[in-house]
């Protein structure tokens, strides 16, 4: 077990795949989980689960790429949670294609949703934080945004922004004993990957890229966000962790 202190988690993104699988790691080390997704049902099902397994968790359904819904979410989280100690900014979307073939609002959602809702989430949730002189933030970046990946130039950007805006935040935040990092996923199996991760033939080529020679689960992703939220984490920030079977080597 990692040692946790009566801390409170809002994870975005978490009705389903790696989200849904953070929520649940944190949840069985006693952190209280607020299940932020889109669909009401995806993040209701998350909490429920953790409620059903003896966990703490509230649903909230927010779309993450409207501000003003998440200034009204954040405003009244706060009121029943004066301080929620670590957030995960994991709700992300694609709309892949060559960039020829790109349309502005294919670039335009992918960047609102995976990377301007970090801006959002973090300008109102971490303000607690350095009152309180302690915070864990996790941006779930990509190896896309470390690599880059053909068709991907909004995903790439996005989330190679996520890493940018993760170093800098790591220095604002540091004299108030926040710490930020980040997580970069590689081939996870999930919902999001389905299309390709069940095609025999496309994962074959995929996998050439793998040193591991698999694809990564959304636990092992989740077990490394977990350890970087907790106290044990307290001198590490500011850093890239690839989940991705050894491709950025």
């Amino acid at each position: 077990m990692l040692t946790f202190k009566n801390r409170t988690a809002l994870v975005t993104g978490a009705g389903r795949g790696i989200g849904r699988a953070i929520a649940e790691t944190l949840a069985r080390q006693g952190v209280t989980v607020i299940c932020v997704s889109k669909s009401a049902e995806s993040c209701g099902a998350t909490a429920a689960a953790i409620t059903a397994a003896g966990g703490r968790a509230k649903a909230l359904a927010v779309d993450v790429a409207d501000g003003a819904a998440i200034a009204k979410a954040s405003e009244e989280l706060l009121k029943e949670f004066p301080v929620i100690d670590i957030l995960i900014n994991n709700a992300g979307i694609t709309r892949d294609g060559l960039l020829f073939r790109m349309s502005e609002s294919d670039w335009n959602d992918v960047l609102t949703t995976n990377l301007t809702s970090c801006f959002h989430w973090t300008k109102l949730i971490a303000r607690p934080m350095t009152r309180a002189r302690w915070g864990r933030i996790v941006n779930i970046a990509s190896v896309s945004g470390v690599m880059g990946n053909a068709g991907q130039a909004n995903y790439s950007a996005a989330k190679a922004g996520m890493i940018g805006l993760t170093k800098t935040l790591a220095r604002e935040f540091a004299s108030r004993s926040i710490t930020v990092n980040a997580v970069a996923p590689g081939f996870i199996k999930t919902d999001m990957t389905a299309g390709f991760s069940g095609d025999a033939e496309i994962a074959a080529k995929i996998l050439e890229t793998v040193p591991l020679k698999r694809f990564g689960e959304s636990a092992e992703v989740a077990a490394m966000t977990a350890f970087l939220c907790s106290e044990e984490a307290g001198y590490i920030t500011g850093q890239v962790f690839n989940v991705d079977g050894g491709m950025a080597m």
